[in-house]
């Protein structure tokens, strides 16, 4: 039997920074160790400290190098002039496999590879949509161009893939059954990551991680958290760890509800450090795909409330007395309470070590992936 060629894999994404990335550095990981020469093509302008060191990690291990170049979250004429540098760019490196993540770097990706294809490069598109347009709904103006763009972008694409069955779910009810082949690959997480993390002496009660915008909920969390004090009957103490667009709303807010003793803003940083500092992770989002902090909250023996919103009672399961309605500050502080109060709760109620390990695999994850990369290469081969 041949053995079959290392392929050379460039992703794709606006931000470095959230599940995207880590998203796609889990693949770069993976990729890499079984020697595939991998790049990463990002934007200039979004990431801090945090990221700009992650980023400074990766990039020994990117034999097709790190590529940055400007991309606007929202469509300008400069995405021209991006394209055209991306473009030069690709062209030299000859890359097997394009992989755009969200919504811009899957434009990126499939514009780039429809033009090497027309110069008879043979190169797969792939994009995982990651959430991103499938925020936006038709009932809007902005929504249907969105959404009509995304079924456009279909004729340029060889494989779609969705973290989880929502995502392919909200896709095919607001874009359309798609025209590409496409299929699920769950995110996964690494063996590591399933070694608990003990909480340390110094700890809070509850914490919450992640972007600091409304969108992910930090607003319904502080809310909540005044709430089951009162249900619990006691202070509590309480972190919000990450950085964002909204922060210094939050901080105002915390000062106004008296809670700035109780309640503290602290800046961005690994998930696992950040575990160490509670036994009960909150995630209030109002919209998600798939997020990692879930599954590694879970794996490292946490317990999780969250809002049963994306893929995330595909993680929790579909019944789970840890779900709650997104948005809503007495629903989650009801759980909060629960959680601080009932000492079965978690033992009851969070899936077991063994579901995750067998679903939720970044050698599986990243072994479907490379699967699908082949396929779409080789129907090039036979087409």
């Amino acid at each position: 039997m041949t053995e079959e060629k290392p392929l050379r894999i460039l992703h794709c994404l606006r931000a470095p920074a959230g599940g995207v990335f880590r998203h796609v550095r889990d693949l770069v990981d993976e990729h890499v160790a079984a020697g595939h020469q991998v790049g990463v093509l990002c934007d200039t302008k979004t990431d801090g400290e945090y990221e700009q060191k992650l980023l400074a990690e990766l990039e020994p291990k990117l034999a097709l190098g790190l590529i940055r170049t400007p991309i606007e979250r929202s469509i300008k004429p400069s995405d021209l002039v991006a394209l055209k540098k991306a473009y030069n760019h690709i062209k030299s490196l000859q890359p097997d496999v394009l992989h755009g993540h969200g919504a811009k770097g899957g434009v990126i990706a499939r514009i780039i590879g429809s033009f090497l294809r027309v110069n008879r490069y043979r190169v797969a598109r792939l994009y995982s949509p990651h959430g991103g347009s499938l925020h936006f709904r038709r009932a809007s103006l902005k929504g249907q161009i969105i959404l009509r763009a995304e079924r456009f972008m279909e004729r340029f694409t060889d494989r779609l893939v969705f973290v989880c069955d929502y995502e392919k779910n909200t896709y095919f009810s607001r874009v359309g059954e798609p025209r590409a082949k496409w299929r699920r690959i769950y995110n996964g997480i690494s063996a590591a990551e399933f070694i608990p993390v003990e909480k340390v002496p110094e700890g809070v009660d509850l914490l919450y991680i992640g972007n600091l915008r409304d969108l992910k909920g930090p607003d319904v969390f502080i809310e909540a958290f005044l709430r089951a004090e009162r249900i619990v009957g006691r202070p509590l103490n309480g972190l919000i760890v990450g950085n964002g667009p909204q922060r210094d709303e939050y901080a105002h807010r915390i000062g106004l509800l008296g809670l700035g003793s109780r309640l503290t803003l602290r800046p961005a940083m690994p998930a696992r450090e950040a575990f160490a500092l509670t036994d009960i992770v909150v995630v209030p989002s109002r919209n998600e795909s798939l997020p990692y902090i879930v599954l590694e909250a879970l794996a490292a023996g946490k317990s999780v409330i969250a809002s049963r919103v994306g893929g995330i009672p595909e993680m929790l399961g579909a019944d789970s007395q840890a779900l709650v309605e997104p948005g809503s500050a007495d629903a989650l502080a009801a759980a909060m309470a629960r959680a601080l109060t009932e000492p079965e709760w978690k033992s009851s109620i969070m899936p077991s070590q063994d579901v995750l390990r067998a679903s939720f695999s970044t050698s599986v994850m990243a072994g479907s992936m490379l699967d699908l990369y082949r396929e779409a290469l080789a129907e090039q081969s036979t087409g």
